[in-house]
């Protein structure tokens, strides 16, 4: 494992790696907790899998963009740590399977040498923004967000507000108002928009998904360019101080959202003001790389299946705004494709378009600016890498999550009926192949990874008991949610539980019934038109448990009888002192706080002495069982239980202390004092846990 550490060029990305791998040592050794192993190693894209003793690692791409030199380097990484599949997640990131933990450093290390970053892609942290995919070609875009996306990527990687928040914070951009980039179920999304001439945003908070969707709230109709970036950093401040730490089903934005109130969110957003270092944070649009297409001419090309091409331009082209050219979609079945032919698409957009891929929302790859004369031999060379199916974004493309195949909290195969759904579709419903109205997603869990919840025809995995105590693989039928635009969405209503084997029968019965009663309408305005007890009335027989075959006891994808598990967790080696572990990483932070305040960085220095402290009393709170469930009420408790009672004296009040966070601009001066506020109050909070150890 030594090699890669005199190939890392970027001292910062090589002290991470250099982190990780001492950290692993010290998880495998003992010394660690697995607790804090586990929060570290998320926070680098490091992520258990159903199987013991093998990670899953998810590569961070800001909006699925992916050059050529980019596809290649993952592919030599998925071949080389492991199986040579790569997935393309609803989150336009790319995850691999089955590597030993022990080289996670060195496959990250590979990955840096072309600007791949394994940083954030999980954890409580700023998880990666997405994009329309068609962001700089769309037809009907005010202008291309990328940029933007790229920027607000940039300022939040490492950047400390955004480390060890209560759960992970999702961010979107959308090309234009028909919100292809789903800014309604993100914790923050923006839709490009244009007020008298400047460019800026309708700005979404608080949406979300999971077992308790939620639609997001305006928070502006308009927002200038320049302010995103601010307001992001004073958005992320209050979640980190207030939202939920102990619960994680509670722990989301959407919660603290919920509870607070958009006006009462509003109120902290304005205390965090002073403490934000940029009042103004210009994207320099200059910076972003210029598109190069490739000058070629197009190569005679004789297509022998005319039908089979004007059915894939019908389904698979996307007109971009750029004159001449098409972008070009690839239709990927479940989102896994082989890194065989990743190297060889790689190859294809590098010398005969623009040298990039985006991967999609929904699991698919685009390939942009294509020039219209080079479309059949496109067609040609895609046919040849099995890429060239039609259905691209139609109904027959259907979202699915990795569900039991891999993931710890997958319930029932998501995989499995997915496949299933699309054979049927193909073979007895070949019109809606083509058919773009009708969107399909699968999750194997209520987390809606898949995105089932927000699909106009939805699938949740679940179980389902029979009266003798038996357990068969179930699916949660939802129906009738969408995309609106512009920051307007509807989430499906849970209509009916069917074992998992009639999935195919539900979908069957949905489609006949729409094809037979639609008269013209799309599918959610259908479904809202028809209401949930229509639905449920003809589905009803499917939900019937008495009847069951031995065949419904096996889950799709399966040959073994269904057993509802959540896969094997990591072991914590040794039991740790928690206390201590604490007061160690303040220490920790107070040296990041000196590093970075000696670097200039006067806000990230700021926060570490911010994180240390509260850090510090949660420790002396934890040893006295006191709940720690946020930020805020460890400052308002050890005020009232170490500082009000006398215990401990630090000439003010602990939240004086500590919330000079946002009562101070961010210079130098207050760095350094605040730093040297922290390094003092750890040195109490130490002193006092000794003296309480003695006396024990």
């Amino acid at each position: 494992m030594q090699s890669f550490r005199t190939e890392i060029e970027n001292p910062i990305v090589q002290k991470d790696i250099l982190e990780l791998e001492a950290k692993i040592r010290q998880f495998k050794e003992g010394n660690l907790d697995g607790d804090k192993f586990r929060s570290l190693r998320l926070a680098r894209g490091v992520y258990g899998q159903r199987q013991e003793g093998v990670q899953m690692i998810r590569i961070k791409l800001p909006y699925g963009k992916v050059t050529s030199n980019q596809l290649r380097r993952i592919s030599d990484v998925a071949d080389e740590y492991s199986t040579g599949r790569l997935h393309i997640t609803t989150r336009q990131d790319i995850q691999i399977h089955y590597v030993d933990l022990d080289r996670t450093p060195e496959l990250w290390a590979q990955l840096e040498k072309d600007a791949v970053t394994l940083r954030e892609a999980c954890g409580n942290t700023v998880r990666n923004v997405t994009a329309s995919e068609t962001a700089g070609i769309d037809v009907a875009e005010p202008f291309d967000v990328s940029p933007y996306a790229q920027g607000v990527f940039e300022y939040f990687l490492r950047n400390p507000v955004g480390q060890e928040m209560g759960r992970k914070f999702k961010v979107s951009f959308s090309s234009s108002d028909s919100d292809t980039g789903l800014s309604y179920m993100h914790d923050l999304g923006f839709i490009a928009k244009f007020e008298n001439g400047v460019r800026g945003f309708k700005v979404m908070l608080g949406g979300g998904l999971g077992s308790q969707p939620r639609h997001a709230d305006v928070l502006f109709d308009f927002l200038a360019s320049d302010k995103i970036i601010p307001l992001m950093e004073g958005v992320i401040r209050v979640f980190d101080r207030y939202g939920e730490r102990k619960s994680r089903a509670k722990a989301r934005m959407k919660f603290l959202l919920k509870d607070l109130g958009l006006e009462g969110f509003k109120n902290l957003l304005e205390a965090e003001q002073k403490a934000i270092p940029h009042s103004s944070f210009p994207i320099d649009l200059t910076a972003y790389p210029a598109i190069r297409i490739a000058d070629v001419e197009a190569p005679n090309v004789q297509i022998t299946n005319q039908d089979a091409f004007e059915k894939w331009k019908a389904s698979n082209l996307v007109p971009q705004k750029q004159d001449g050219f098409f972008a070009i979609g690839i239709k990927v079945l479940l989102g896994d494709f082989y890194t065989d032919k990743a190297r060889l698409l790689a190859d294809l957009v590098e010398q005969f378009a623009a040298g990039e891929v985006r991967l999609t929302l929904r699991q698919n790859i685009l390939i942009p600016f294509v020039k219209d004369a080079l479309l059949p031999f496109f067609f040609q060379e895609l046919e040849k890498l099995g890429f060239a199916e039609a259905g691209y974004n139609k109904a027959l493309d259907i979202t699915a999550c990795p569900g039991t195949d891999t993931c710890n909290l997958g319930i029932a195969s998501s995989t499995g009926i997915a496949a299933e759904l699309e054979r049927v579709i193909k073979a007895e419903y070949p019109q809606y192949i083509t058919n773009p109205d009708v969107v399909i997603k699968i999750s194997g869990c209520m987390n809606a990874c898949g995105q089932h919840n927000m699909a106009n025809i939805g699938f949740q995995g679940m179980s389902i008991r029979t009266k003798d105590k038996l357990v068969a693989p179930a699916l949660q039928v939802l129906l009738g949610g969408g995309n609106m635009g512009n920051g307007e969405g509807r989430f499906a209503d849970k209509v009916i539980k069917v074992p998992a084997k009639r999935g195919p029968a539900a979908l069957r019965l949905i489609l006949n019934d729409f094809d037979t009663n639609g008269k013209g309408l799309s599918y959610a305005d259908y479904y809202a038109q028809q209401g949930q007890l229509y639905f449920y009335d003809f589905l009803k027989p499917l939900s019937e448990v008495e009847n069951l075959t031995p065949d419904d006891f096996i889950d799709w994808g399966n040959t073994k009888k269904y057993e509802q598990a959540i896969g094997i967790g990591e072991c914590a080696g040794v039991v740790i002192d928690l206390i201590a572990t604490l007061l160690f990483e303040s220490e920790e932070k107070i040296d990041l706080a000196q590093e970075t305040w000696e670097a200039g960085k006067w806000a990230a220095s700021i926060y570490h002495s911010y994180s240390s402290m509260v850090n510090s009393a949660k420790a002396l709170l934890t040893s006295e069982n006191t709940k720690t469930n946020t930020h805020a009420s460890i400052i308002t408790d050890f005020d009232e239980k170490f500082i009000a009672s006398g215990r401990m004296h630090l000439n003010r009040g602990f939240e004086d202390l500590v919330l000079q966070l946002n009562k101070n601009e961010p210079t130098q001066a207050f760095a350094k004092d605040y730093l040297e506020d922290a390094k003092k109050f750890l040195q109490s909070v130490e002193a006092y846990r000794k003296q309480e150890l003695v006396e024990a």
